[in-house]
């Protein structure tokens, strides 16, 4: 039986950064069709009612029904270690993530945390996301396991350090190339998994593994490659001295063969301007990560030059260098990065990032983030009014975009009004 989902719908009909808020397409008493675990038609609800008088109606009154929230760079494994105080990213990587990411050997609190994560994440309304594991193929198996178990579209792979890192959490040039192509072959395109390449980071791999890597992604063009690019100012000098031969940062992965389409470069605050230049010209994407760069002293972002230039731009919580599982608080803290750089993003333009821009970055804007016919029905319904204090602000919104503003600067896990993954409510 199809159901026919009834409140205010916000979908997407082109990109609000580049082509105006008029991209945006909101009905104030819309319905979204939903057959067969895809969305099969959207319009306004007296007309999909008339159409479709045998589907089964969820009526959600005033509240926004959207494609759920899509995450493009998060760290599962430091779900248990999340607001952390206190450090720069070398720091913090040495006296809170690697200590946490060695307990990942053990498949039990592997699968313990994962189960925790998606709990998490769902009850925020996320319904995808692009995870980093740990060394430990046991990481990769305990988070795919979890989200097949749910039906979830969801990326990860296993990180890949052969230096500069704990001897608990390194592994080899070879042994990062075998595991990673095991894990690849096992679960890549199985249902709504896919596999990602992931090397963490230039310092933590030598030339050798950064160029096994190379290799195995050259091998399977389908799947996407991430890891991190030019999030500190130390960190760029920290590679530039690794380097000292290559041009910048963004060298260190284009000498070996981790530079193109599908190529996914989180935080990417201080480019230089080859390196924006060539971003831009493979077309990879940048994926801006603002609670952690605020949290850990990273730096602003510059998603309006970035935007304009024509690059590929998701957003995401970085969980746990991020302080928060919730979109709408990166939302938020998007829009006050943007401020600080003298250019505040509207609502409509922050609900893309977090839905159809965040899903284009992954290369899966024709599968999820938007409401459309033939989409996979991943949807989050947003109850605009969660709070007191966000509901006497919206009482007196004159459109759409002053109701939502104030969910997207004050709104947590109380918004979330429902979730449905792959046509079913969760």
């Amino acid at each position: 039986m199809a159901d026919l989902l009834i409140g205010q719908v916000l979908r997407f009909g082109g990109n609000p950064m580049t082509e105006g808020i008029e991209a945006a397409r909101h009905s104030a008493r819309g319905g979204v069709l939903v057959e067969s675990g895809r969305i099969a038609e959207v319009g306004e609800a007296d007309d999909l009612r008339r159409a479709h008088p045998d589907a089964r109606i969820t009526d959600y009154g005033d509240a926004l029904i959207s494609a759920g929230f899509v995450d493009a760079h998060v760290h599962y494994p430091q779900t248990a270690m999340i607001a952390s105080w206190g450090k720069r990213l070398i720091d913090w990587l040495n006296s809170y993530t690697f200590p946490e990411e060695m307990k990942f050997a053990d498949p039990a609190y592997a699968s313990e945390i994962a189960a925790r994560y998606f709990d998490l994440t769902l009850s925020n309304g996320t319904t995808t996301v692009c995870s980093y594991c740990t060394i430990h193929p046991e990481s990769v198996d305990a988070f795919f396991t979890e989200a097949e178990r749910r039906g979830l579209r969801a990326f990860a792979g296993k990180t890949c350090m052969d230096r500069n890192a704990p001897e608990a959490l390194t592994d080899t040039p070879r042994t990062a190339y075998d595991d990673s192509k095991r894990l690849l072959q096992k679960w890549h395109g199985r249902g709504r998994l896919s596999y990602v390449v992931t090397p963490r980071f230039s310092p933590t791999s030598t030339p050798e593994q950064l160029d096994a890597m190379g290799a195995l992604w050259k091998e399977h063009t389908d799947c996407l490659m991430q890891t991190h690019l030019s999030e500190q100012t130390d960190e760029v000098a920290w590679v530039k001295s690794l380097f000292p031969t290559l041009r910048d940062y963004l060298d260190t992965y284009e000498q070996f063969g981790l530079l193109g389409p599908g190529a996914l470069f989180g935080h990417a605050i201080y480019l230089e301007p080859r390196e924006i230049d060539r971003l831009r010209e493979v077309d990879a994407s940048l994926i801006h990560c603002p609670t952690s760069n605020t949290f850990i002293g990273s730096g602003l972002f510059d998603m309006d030059g970035l935007s304009r230039s024509g690059h590929r731009i998701g957003l995401a919580t970085d969980t746990g260098g991020g302080s928060s599982f919730s979109m709408l608080r990166t939302m938020a803290a998007a829009y006050e990065v943007a401020q600080l750089r003298g250019r505040p993003l509207h609502p409509s333009e922050l609900w893309w990032l977090a839905t159809q821009g965040a899903a284009r970055s992954l290369r899966a804007d024709d599968r999820i983030g938007n409401l459309a016919p033939g989409m996979e029905a991943d949807i989050a319904v947003i109850d605009l009014a969660s709070t007191p204090a966000i509901t006497q602000r919206s009482e007196r919104a004159k459109d759409i975009w002053e109701a939502l503003f104030p969910t997207i600067m004050m709104g947590d896990d109380r918004a979330v009004k429902a979730v449905w993954v792959g046509g079913r409510p969760v």
